[in-house]
């Protein structure tokens, strides 16, 4: 794995099985991530980009191969193991936001904190400080009923963020979003990522992400079809 490389996987095949049925989703696929990239995993649906996004996020394991982040095989670590390099390394968005219905923004973001069990006043200054970066400092208060869409993804993008991980995996993230709303978060990443060097890779068939990503990795059928290096 090299020195800057933050994902790979390596020869990484994926076979789900139900009853006598097998379905391959993943066939032999080779990919490095470095830092500071902005990349999306590109293809139409059942080419396996939200199946690889979830083994290099350690979501799950592959049938066959092997996964690195942040320079450690995960494939040869514990549940336990894999569970603390989440809370740790790692920042999730999801296309159906995943906040808790009964926290509020600032508990909702706190969350992660709680779990890398920060003091209570500092992750309730770091909490804050992620939400008002964000420019939600309004919605401090707020449950996720009482917001929109757009600011309940945004919402999550303060809490993948505010563990201040190295990578954050975005799957479909702009997926239930208007245009404006999906452009905005957009902007709101793109910013994360030159600012700070978050690294992020999407899964994602939206074309307003594929044309801010920096590098579009093309699956279909289970292997990389393409892979388009853009200009910084």
């Amino acid at each position: 794995m090299g020195e800057e490389a933050v994902l790979e996987a390596r020869r990484v095949t994926k076979v789900y099985r139900a009853a006598a049925i097998e379905t391959v989703a993943l066939a032999d696929v080779d990919l490095v991530v470095e830092r500071g990239e902005f990349s999306a995993l590109s293809g139409p649906s059942g080419s396996g980009k939200t199946t690889l996004l979830n083994l290099l996020g350690t979501l799950d394991t592959p049938t066959r191969g092997r996964v690195f982040v942040a320079g450690r095989d995960v494939t040869e670590m514990s549940d336990a193991q894999r569970s603390d390099l989440r809370l740790h390394e790692l920042g999730f968005v999801f296309q159906s936001y995943n906040l808790v219905p009964v926290l509020t923004a600032l508990e909702n973001v706190e969350f992660v904190l709680l779990l890398q069990r920060a003091p209570r006043a500092e992750r309730r200054a770091r909490a804050l400080r992620s939400l008002e970066d964000l420019g939600l400092g309004e919605l401090v208060e707020k449950r996720p009923n009482e917001m929109s869409g757009g600011q309940q993804q945004r919402v999550a993008v303060a809490r993948a963020i505010a563990s201040e991980p190295q990578i954050v995996l975005a799957d479909e993230p702009t997926a239930n979003l208007d245009s404006k709303t999906a452009e905005d978060l957009l902007d709101l990443m793109e910013r994360l990522n030159r600012e700070r060097g978050v690294t992020f890779l999407f899964s994602t068939h939206d074309p307003r992400v594929m044309a801010r990503a920096r590098r579009v990795i093309r699956l279909v059928d289970g292997r990389i079809a393409s892979d388009e290096r853009r200009p910084q």
